[in-house]
């Protein structure tokens, strides 16, 4: 084959690219010549311009099977008709489509831009934190309720056993937002030297079918392989939304896949300890707190006294204070959040910053700034608190909300 003829094809070709037809005599040529990267390259290109074009399938056939060493080509299909004959053809004669998708499926470009698939890589980290319990200020009840429930089965082993005590299940924690659930959470993981693995909403739930449900089973594998593991399930609610009230039939799904990684049918979930978090747990799917899945609850209320002051004392560390009574200031935040404590510090930060920029001098963040920010303030956990009350009064037949009950008649809320 002379080149001089393949060199001005290519020339041609170069000068008018989108030729289907062109870029199919060049391929045939290059075929003939040996050169079938190049061939199979045009081909595929010419074959993304014009599907219905036989002779680029021809070539494609040719190069792929002169790769395998076979000698002989499929049988040219007819031109198609409609869309069942072209079915027809592009399945006759033996030829592997799929294969040669997957062989020239990058030599071709996309037909528009947007076309080319972005690969998605979804990785959940795991975290490897030192937080322990001690780390967490007050919440002395709470925490011998982790203790009792969950601790103490794990660390003793011979008791677990003579006392038949299973490790099957996992943990709820409720209660109003911003209180400490995920730093529980991962204070659990510390005590236990377990890797922890917070999983949101938004690593799970994907607009196309099936995508949900694969990124559940894929973040509980990676749990297993990273055991032992604190696997902490954020917002529960919306993950786990009851199925009766869920419109979606994806959702119901969801929660089925949830629902069977959790019972570890067809697979260990030894060294995975599950626990999640909901402000909602009435709207939780009632077969997810069954036995031997989140069986057990804990309620993390808003922090006490003890508690308050550290969360204080954290959050105004490293800032410039002077003068500065923990011990009022815990006493007048009774009901405000971790959260609303944290914007505390930081409205009072906010009060001594514009006053240096009035006065031109630079001063220390005092009792008074936070006394001003204070007024502020407003507690955020209210609106939950109307929805709890309104719960234990009227879906409280089971006896399951009892504590949160006795919480809100010493609140007044009852």
């Amino acid at each position: 084959m002379d080149d001089r003829i393949i060199a001005s094809l290519e020339s041609a070709v170069g000068a008018a690219p989108d030729d289907p037809v062109l870029r199919v005599h060049l391929a045939e040529l290059l075929l003939a010549a040996g050169r079938r990267e190049e061939a199979l390259r045009h081909a595929a290109t010419a074959l993304a311009a014009d599907p219905a074009s036989v002779a680029a399938r021809r070539v494609l056939a040719d190069a792929l099977d002169e790769d395998t060493g076979t000698g002989e080509a499929p049988a040219e299909p007819p031109p198609a008709e409609d869309d069942a004959a072209e079915d027809a053809a592009g399945s006759g004669g033996g030829f592997d489509w799929s294969r040669a998708e997957q062989e020239v499926g990058d030599l071709a470009p996309p037909m528009y831009v947007g076309d080319a698939p972005v690969p998605q890589e979804r990785a959940f980290d795991v975290e490897r934190g030192v937080v322990r319990l001690a780390d967490v200020g007050g919440l002395e009840k709470v925490k011998e309720r982790l203790e009792a429930s969950f601790l103490a089965p794990l660390r003793n082993p011979e008791l677990r056993r003579l006392y038949g005590k299973s490790l099957r299940g996992g943990l709820l924690l409720y209660g109003p937002p911003g209180c400490g659930k995920t730093y529980l959470a991962k204070a659990v993981a510390g005590e236990l030297g377990a890797a922890f693995l917070h999983v949101a909403l938004a690593d799970v739930l994907d607009m196309y079918v099936g995508s949900s449900e694969r990124n559940i089973a894929e973040l509980f594998a990676v749990a297993r392989e990273s055991a032992p593991c604190v696997l902490f399930l954020d917002e529960l609610d919306a993950l786990g939304q009851k199925r009766s009230l869920s419109r979606n039939s994806g959702m119901r799904t969801t929660v089925n896949q949830l629902l069977t990684e959790l019972d570890g049918i067809g697979r260990d979930n030894e060294g995975v300890f599950v626990l999640a978090a909901t402000n909602h747990p009435w709207d939780v799917d009632a077969a997810l707190r069954r036995p031997g899945r989140l069986d057990r609850t804990l309620l993390v209320l808003p922090p006490d006294r003890p508690a308050r002051e550290a969360i204080l004392r954290t959050h105004l560390r490293g800032r410039p204070i002077e003068n500065i009574d923990l011990s009022a200031l815990a006493k007048r935040t009774d009901g405000l959040s971790g959260a609303d404590l944290a914007h505390l510090c930081e409205s009072a930060a906010e009060v001594a910053l514009m006053d240096s920029v009035r006065s031109g001098t630079t001063r220390m963040i005092r009792m008074s700034d936070l006394t001003t920010a204070l007024e502020e303030v407003r507690p955020s956990i209210d609106p939950w608190l109307e929805t709890a009350r309104n719960v234990a009064l009227f879906a409280n037949n089971d006896g399951q909300y009892d504590e949160l009950a006795r919480y809100l008649r010493k609140r007044g809320r009852r």
